[in-house]
């Protein structure tokens, strides 16, 4: 029955409690524990079962309660030193920010498709998310500018529960937004903020939801509104499910949607970073904006927005990337390209590597590429993978010279530690330690913690997991109907005093959950051994449409329930945020097993690392550039075979033989004081060297450093003079373009011989045809470097030459050295690359020329 009229109800707070509201609706509380222990004190009971929503637990708890608390002295001195230091963190100036000379004109506009910020919240579905969240909550902290966009989404991520046969089934429920930390943005009469975006045949409706994350608001999009369609109220109602159309018109949504609900909001951003491409669609958005208010032309737009736009991905295979039929852009996108001023196959160029190509799809990462000043990858070795992966943007330009740079993905730590691992670093490393998680001398003080305090802390936290672990599995057989017999058994499942294991994340066929039970019989020797035993902890969620992935969970379930090992054996179901804290809060070991190159970066065991836990793992994504011997272990040494069933098998082997002779015996090897020193020496080497680089901190500064602030100042001078210098520019690569093809490299000479020694010099000369082009409109360089079996050159550096004299007035004589500095099998030849000063790198127009004829030795 639909209501004649709505209202919103609100919790009646007493005069004194008011400022639980304020509280409530900021989610700088996900990461301060003072804040938790507060509304904790209200209710404990009460905050477990709202899922740790403060604002859920506000409507619902009892009047008395709060009543009592307004009366309670002690709770009204904790609530309002609580309030004073918030509202001192809100309006602080003193930010690193700040310190940076930022300027109050630059607004950072940070677009995902998801947001993982606290599990009662829950529009994430795993790492992209989480990193996200980490993301705006560490801006908040730095104080930088910025302001977030996404969808909220009606049902969120799916729930998981398991069948009786280990089978993930997906249950969505309904989000409540009015009982969430958000509030719907309205106008001055008290209307909803609405913007629309134009579909086949009609206009799509949006409301603007705001979660304020710190000094960072995070706007949200939601189409479940009235003035929508049925169908088109769908289009925000679960992530990541339904078929690529329902997926193109999300992606419409958060990107055309989301720049038109900026500008609703007053709010012009100067930079905007696409957090993976289903935000892609924000540039052509962006570049419509600029046609219509400031009287520019598409090729000028396009500079103007590029400048100012950032791209990053978090994609290792072509599988991961969004990719749509020229017949679906052409139904959605018609009208729109139109008013651009495009025709059909410049538009679908825009997503293409290859712009000839009629029947390459439309890639939402090779737009986002394509109109982006900067593109990063996320960790070292995805920077490797992400050049060879979407190298064919760039023809002819050697793998190592594509421009993607990586930045590795870190933790907002104060959301991922226990209130005990907080203050023990609080007594060892400073009060402000979270301030400067990035300052490498101040995790050398964790030598400083002492062994005892250490252990002591850690052993609390695995009973704290194990009790988390009992309480949960019972639920899961109660939800199933268990006998009482399976009940009593559920609260004695695992032990407190044993080397734990964990392994929790997405799974997906490539992370190899599995690879542990390779060999079930050897498995179910090592967690039985009565001298040293080892009890496992896995919990994660399948994709709902991955049918091998829920394969790969049916069968843990399955060895799990196996007699002898159930009681050292657990999968907990509905892996979430919280379930992630317990886990990388109180595990000895965490197990990361993915193929490698397939995982972009990784983020849980940095989690774990902050905990005082040690990573077991492939050298894949992070662990790659982290891994050092004292401080955890690596599963093999980076091989890679074509075999996958014999890699699995060998590594299999290698992590069984790990577990058997190194980290067993370590941490049962314990001293008269029942410590084991070389098991806490390793804990301490991994978090003074892993805490002060894979932290949350040191990854937005260096976003900040490499990609906003230079994109800030290009975006801010081409937008100047009513866009000169984007006119200049776009003006210079239409008089490159047409001119490119008569620019010829005519002969190349040296001074080379077949031997040279170490530390000699050779001169290399070119005579380089211009043709109406001029010298100062082109980069002549030598590309040397070591040539390897293929005959090809590796790590090939580039040396500039300059122009020393003229021909004819048609050919121009080019000189550069090289000077060789070790031995072995070298090369070197030469090429022209296009030259401009705003240029973001000399890459950008995909234009380069090699020299083709051999090079004539000259005396």
């Amino acid at each position: 029955m639909k209501p004649i009229a709505d209202l919103e109800v609100v919790p009646f707070l007493p005069p004194e409690l008011m400022a639980l509201r304020e509280l409530a609706y900021n989610l700088s509380w996900t990461w301060d524990h003072e804040i938790i222990n507060l509304f904790r004190r209200l209710d404990r009971q009460l905050w477990e079962s709202s899922s740790h929503n403060p604002v859920l637990m506000l409507g619902t708890i009892s009047q008395d309660k709060l009543n009592e608390a307004a009366t309670d002295t002690d709770f009204l001195m904790h609530l309002n030193r609580i309030c004073e230091k918030h509202h001192q963190y809100m309006q602080d100036g003193n930010t690193w920010y700040s310190k940076q000379g930022g300027s109050s004109d630059q607004t950072i506009a940070y677009f995902c498709a998801e947001f993982g910020l606290t599990e009662s919240l829950p529009i994430y579905s795993g790492g992209l998310g989480i990193l996200a969240g980490d993301h705006i909550k560490t801006a908040s902290e730095l104080g930088l500018p910025l302001v977030a966009v996404g969808l909220i989404y009606q049902q969120g991520y799916f729930r998981q529960y398991l069948n009786q046969d280990g089978w993930q089934q997906e249950r969505y429920l309904m989000n409540d937004f009015y009982n969430l930390p958000v509030v719907l943005v309205k106008e001055k009469d008290s209307s909803p903020v609405l913007i629309s975006v134009d579909f086949p045949g009609r206009s799509v409706y949006a409301q603007i939801w705001k979660a304020q994350v710190g000094r960072v608001p995070l706007y949200l999009l939601d189409t479940n509104i009235a003035q929508n369609s049925k169908q088109d109220e769908d289009i925000t109602d679960a992530l990541y499910h339904g078929d690529l159309e329902l997926r193109m018109k999300q992606e419409m949504i958060l990107g055309i949607g989301g720049m038109r609900a900026l500008a609703a909001l007053g709010i012009t951003p100067t930079v905007c970073h696409m957090n993976e491409g289903h935000s892609a669609f924000l540039a052509l958005e962006r570049i419509r904006m600029l046609m219509k208010t400031k009287k520019l032309s598409f090729a000028e737009a396009r500079e103007t927005a590029r400048a100012g736009q950032v791209f990053t991905t978090h994609t290792a295979v072509p599988a991961g990337i969004d990719k749509f039929s020229a017949s679906l852009v052409e139904r959605y996108w018609s009208n729109y390209y139109r008013e651009l001023g495009l025709t059909t196959d410049e538009f679908l160029s825009l997503g293409r590597a290859d712009a000839s190509d009629p029947t390459e799809p439309f890639s939402m990462a090779m737009l986002a590429i394509n109109l982006s000043s900067a593109v990063n990858a996320v960790s070292r070795l995805h920077g490797q993978v992400s050049r060879k992966l979407f190298g064919g943007a760039w023809p002819n330009v050697p793998t190592a010279e594509v421009p993607i740079i990586h930045i590795t993905n870190g933790i907002h730590a104060p959301s991922w530690i226990s209130s005990e691992m907080s203050d023990l670093y609080d007594r060892y490393l400073g009060p402000k330690w979270f301030e400067a998680t990035a300052h490498q001398n101040i995790w050398q003080r964790v030598e400083e913690i002492p062994d005892q305090e250490l252990w002591k802390i850690h052993e609390s936290r695995r009973q704290g997991l194990i009790n988390f672990c009992r309480s949960r599995f019972k639920a899961q057989l109660e939800e199933k109907g268990a006998l009482p017999t399976e009940l009593r058994e559920a609260q004695e499942i695992l032990d407190p005093g044993i080397l734990t294991i964990g392994f929790a994340r997405r799974v997906a066929t490539y992370k190899r959950a599995t690879l542990l039970l390779k060999n079930l019989d050897h498995l179910q020797t090592i967690l039985t051994n009565r001298e040293h035993p080892v009890q496992i902890i896995i919990a994660g969620k399948a994709h709902p449409e991955d049918i091998p992935a829920k394969e790969l969970i049916r069968q843990i379930v399955h060895a799990s329930r196996n007699k002898e090992v159930r009681h050292r054996f657990v999968f907990l179901e509905d892996y979430d945020m919280n379930v992630a804290r317990w886990m990388v809060g109180g595990v000895d070991v965490w197990l990361n097993t993915p193929r490698r190159f397939l995982e972009a970066c990784g983020t849980s065991g940095m989690k774990v690392a902050f905990n005082g836990g040690i990573n077991l793992s492939i050298l894949d994504g992070w662990w790659d550039e982290a891994y050092e011997p004292d401080a955890g272990w690596a599963i093999g040494k980076g091989e890679v075979y074509r075999d996958i069933d014999y890699q699995d098998e060998v590594e299999s082997n290698a992590l069984y033989d790990l577990l058997e002779k190194e980290l067993i015996p370590s941490f049962y090897d314990r001293d008269n004081e029942g410590l084991p020193r070389a098991w806490l020496a390793r804990m301490k080497a991994s978090m003074s060297k892993i805490c002060p680089v894979f932290n949350m901190n040191r990854t937005v500064r260096e976003y900040a450093d490499k990609m906003y602030f230079p994109a800030d100042k290009r975006f801010t001078r081409f937008l100047s003079q009513d866009g000169f210098q984007s006119k200049a520019l776009a003006d210079w690569k239409r008089y490159l373009l047409d001119n490119w093809s008569s620019v010829r490299i005519n002969s190349v000479e040296s001074s080379t011989k077949q031997v040279v020694k170490v530390g000699d010099e050779i001169e290399v000369q070119a005579w380089v045809q211009l043709g109406d082009l001029k010298a100062s409109n082109l980069s002549v360089e030598i590309y040397h470097g070591v040539i390897d079996t293929a005959g090809d050159i590796t790590d090939g550096q580039a040396i500039s030459m300059i122009p020393v004299a003229e021909k004819n007035g048609a050919l121009t004589l080019f000189k550069g050295t090289i000077r060789y500095l070790k031995s072995g099998r070298h090369g070197f030849t030469v090429r022209i690359l296009p030259s401009h000063p705003d240029l973001s790198s000399a890459f950008e127009p995909r234009l380069i020329l090699w020299a083709s004829e051999p090079v004539a030795v000259t005396a």
